[in-house]
């Protein structure tokens, strides 16, 4: 009698043992990563990129942006700046040489060759159309000045309200010497 009563107690404990030892093999051999994992990730030089994905949370309306690449940096020279009505600040990046093919033709023609960058929820909202967008979250880019050299990183996407290429939402600006 004592013998059946402890027989689930013993193949309880087995399931237990063996479920213990399958835990410890994944935490030993986690799941690969797969290409596209590692380059969201990992930019061209090997460094890990510093885009955070949590600041799309903070974009409003994010439909209204295709995304081209999650995570790109340039360099440029901070050729105008102002807070737009629905927080972000909106600046204009005349970019450096060599990185002209990532502008478009509204960029060429209406932002006068430069490249557009936004920083969220830097601003006062002025407009409702944001809604909660920016509630409860404080941007902790550094702004530049105007005629400031630059290196900026952020998601580099088309804004299909307006057809010109643009940095945003920025993750990082860094003043260049």
């Amino acid at each position: 009698m004592i013998h059946t009563k402890t027989h689930p107690i013993a193949l309880l404990l087995l399931l237990l043992s063996f479920s213990v030892c399958y835990s410890c093999a994944e935490r030993k051999h986690p799941k690969e990563e797969t290409k596209k994992e590692r380059a969201d990730k990992v930019s061209a030089d090997g460094n890990a990129k510093p885009c955070d994905p949590k600041i799309w949370d903070h974009v409003y309306n994010p439909s209204r942006l295709k995304v081209l690449d999650k995570c790109m940096t340039v360099t440029g020279v901070i050729e105008e700046s102002s807070a737009d009505e629905d927080g972000d600040q909106h600046m204009l990046l005349k970019l450096d040489a060599g990185q002209e093919n990532l502008l478009r033709k509204e960029n060429k023609k209406r932002k006068d060759g430069n490249l557009v960058i936004e920083a969220v929820c830097m601003n006062k909202i002025k407009v409702s159309k944001v809604g909660k967008a920016c509630k409860g979250y404080s941007n902790n880019v550094q702004l530049p000045n105007i005629g400031d050299h630059v290196k900026v990183t952020g998601s580099y996407v088309i804004d299909s309200h307006n057809g010109w290429s643009e940095i945003h939402p920025i993750s990082t600006i860094t003043v260049l010497k």
